[in-house]
């Protein structure tokens, strides 16, 4: 039998400006994601036994086939006579890097089963393959936090610059699930309507974007929390700006920010899914997590920098 698993993830700047060479910065948390591949007759048999939002699994059916294939293309191997199941800590949800937990767990499974012992970075080229069925043209920001963990720097281009990142200790966080699954795709693709619509005004809000990141790199080796939770509120605007927000994202940020985050923005593709607050005092992160909770939501109480 062969195992692996992929770190779930919360985007700390600047999802879906990184899709265009803008500088984010990601970090993994505690739940992950695990995978079993085992042997069997000649047939391909597939159970997702994670917990998940209601109808993500569901909605998302297509692109998780479509993402097995291209796992398998990558690491060619054929699926007759496989069963692969997934399970873990990880919720299943948009906004959390679900897809691409999945996927670096897969990858982790097959090369332990097939003995190829692939090295993380070859892991991670797999993941990003199969993030394709996904986001059709994924920054690579998700697949690589799910692989190497941590917190990190991350710049899409020719070749993708990734910088490992270190805080002092870890920060609390609070992540607050909107239960609205969303189609990253249509999200990634609106975002380049608009853009190749408003130059101008998207051209203004894309260079912003990298000065926070930037600011957020500063605060973080800095351990200034306090910066750090102020620029992720700018961030958050910046991403209202780009039409990627909704109702319920901003209605958890604001509840975030009134129960004592010290910043709190959406995270991921948007349009549903989760949103994320700095808490760094446990009784903030409760008082925080306890609040959205009890409008109806769920919560993960987690931590950056781990």
């Amino acid at each position: 039998m062969g195992k692996g698993s992929g770190f779930g993830k919360v985007i700390l700047f600047n999802e879906h400006f990184v899709v265009y060479g803008v500088p984010a910065i990601v970090s993994a948390i505690s739940m992950s994601t695990t995978a079993k591949v085992e042997r069997i007759d000649d047939k391909f048999e597939f159970y997702d036994n994670r917990g998940a939002t209601p109808n993500y699994k569901k909605d998302k059916m297509d692109h998780q086939r479509d993402s097995i294939e291209y796992i398998f293309n990558a690491m060619n191997l054929k699926k007759d006579g496989l069963r692969i199941e997934l399970a873990g800590d990880l919720y299943a949800a948009s906004g959390v890097g679900a897809s691409a937990a999945s996927c670096a767990a897969m990858a982790r499974a097959l090369s332990d089963e097939f003995g190829l012992d692939y090295t993380d970075e070859e892991i991670n080229r797999v993941a990003y393959e199969g993030e394709k069925g996904y986001h059709g043209t994924p920054s690579g920001i998700d697949n690589t936090a799910a692989t190497f963990g941590g917190l990190i720097w991350f710049k899409k281009g020719e070749t993708d610059v990734m910088e490992r990142m270190n805080l002092k200790k870890p920060v609390n966080i609070v992540m607050g699930n909107t239960g609205v699954v969303a189609n990253t795709k249509a999200a990634v693709a609106g975002v380049g309507e608009r853009k190749e619509a408003f130059p101008e005004k998207y051209g203004k809000i894309f260079r912003s974007a990298e000065e926070l990141a930037f600011k957020g790199r500063d605060a973080i080796k800095a351990f200034d929390l306090n910066a750090l939770g102020s620029l992720m509120n700018d961030n958050h605007k910046l991403l209202q700006d780009i039409e990627v927000s909704n109702n319920d994202l901003d209605l958890l940020v604001d509840i975030a920010r009134e129960e004592g985050a010290i910043g709190a923005k959406m995270t991921g593709g948007g349009l549903g899914g989760y949103m994320v607050a700095l808490t760094p005092e446990d009784d903030v992160q409760e008082n925080v997590a306890s609040a959205i909770e009890e409008k109806g939501f769920k919560v993960l109480r987690t931590q950056i920098g781990i």
